[in-house]
């Protein structure tokens, strides 16, 4: 990697720092290329990265960004996960080193609050934000469903009064 591919890796990784909201360290303990790539597109499909960086130009890229804090975590094989989300990225992580040995999470960041490894599997368990999103629209929506299934009750059984009245003339 020469001078300019090491200046682009730093900007790039810079640009990551300043735009996510959690940075997950992990060590790759001998994954295979398969593996990876599963945890790639399992980390894509839930709207984060997962990248393996150079320890020196990733301690060099969080210098002036909040997560100057994981400095002291950077230290062997590691990888990088992030996401905007500051769920999505520890909880992919999570579940995959329950099934793979392989996979050791070192620990993370959540802006300038440092996380060791129980504090990223902690994060895991929180719900994603489009699930609270959800959940949030579903109370919302929730009283105006049971209006609306209040007020046509009455004009319903005054129907089936109606109903039953017609039914007894014309029998």
């Amino acid at each position: 990697m020469d001078r300019s591919q090491k200046a682009d890796a730093v900007a790039e990784l810079n640009r990551t720092f300043n735009e996510v909201g959690v940075v997950v360290v992990t060590r790759n303990l001998g994954m295979t290329v398969k593996q990876s790539t599963d945890l790639r597109n399992k980390m894509r499909d839930a709207g984060a990265s997962y990248k393996v960086s150079k320890n020196k130009l990733a301690k060099i890229a969080a210098e002036g960004t909040d997560y100057s804090v994981l400095t002291d975590l950077l230290t062997g094989p590691t990888a990088l996960a992030t996401s905007a989300d500051p769920v999505a990225a520890a909880k992919i992580i999570a579940e995959f080193a329950k099934t793979n040995d392989k996979l050791e999470i070192v620990g993370g960041a959540m802006g300038t609050q440092l996380l060791d490894a129980n504090g990223v599997k902690a994060l895991a368990t929180l719900p994603s934000l489009d699930e609270l999103r959800a959940k949030i629209v579903g109370l919302i929506v929730a009283p105006a469903t049971k209006l609306a299934t209040i007020t046509q009750a009455p004009a319903a059984q005054i129907a089936r009064v109606l109903s039953a009245y017609a039914e007894k003339e014309a029998a």
